[in-house]
């Protein structure tokens, strides 16, 4: 029981949320990635829940640390800061109500020009629930998206509103990929736990 306590506390330490305020003084070393993630279905509504995106992982791909960046939204514009280097998202994990899902996507990121990038908007196409369900995730730019970034931008960080802008989008623009089902919480009422597909 201690062994398995001890590979827990090492695996949940792994993980760095990415930090969406830095000092005056590390902004400068870090980049400042803004993305829009925007969650929908794809088949029929078979749930009463609406999918959104919980978090995004990205891991460096050189030292390998991963970052999670926290979404909690079907239409949400994150902001993150991250250390100059590849990134590649390695999990997308999707709630719809007490259900959780899990994708595994090859998608990489490249954060070397900087200091603030925008990453265009992130869609997630998740399919109806049913065995061997996908998601497919499209990677754009659009100018409402652009829009929604400036004033960000201006209201959150005045400090690198006068700052060069790059645009970045991850490669490639279009995958898709298996949706794995996460059994629900054992708190979870039983009711939850009946799956018909």
């Amino acid at each position: 029981m201690m062994a398995w306590t001890l590979c827990g506390a090492c695996l949940t330490g792994c993980i760095t949320d990415a930090q969406t305020v830095l000092s005056p003084e590390d902004e400068g070393h870090n980049v400042l990635l803004v993305a829009r993630v925007v969650t929908v279905i794809t088949g029929e509504r078979a749930r009463r829940f609406e999918p959104t995106v919980r978090e995004v992982e990205l891991a460096e791909h050189d030292a390998g640390t991963r970052y999670r960046i926290s979404v909690g939204g079907n239409d949400t514009l994150v902001a993150v800061f991250l250390p100059p280097g590849r990134y590649d998202m390695t999990r997308v994990e999707i709630n719809e109500g007490p259900f959780l899902s899990i994708a595994q996507p090859a998608i990489s990121l490249s954060l070397d020009e900087g200091p603030v990038i925008f990453g265009g908007t992130w869609r997630f196409g998740v399919d109806s629930p049913r065995y061997g369900r996908m998601v497919l995730m499209s990677m754009q730019m659009d100018e409402e998206s652009r829009s929604l970034f400036e004033r960000k931008i201006r209201v959150d960080y005045p400090t690198l509103t006068s700052s060069p802008i790059t645009t970045v989008l991850p490669l490639p623009t279009e995958f898709q990929t298996r949706l794995y089902e996460v059994a629900p919480y054992p708190r979870v009422s039983r009711y939850f736990r009946r799956h018909y597909w």
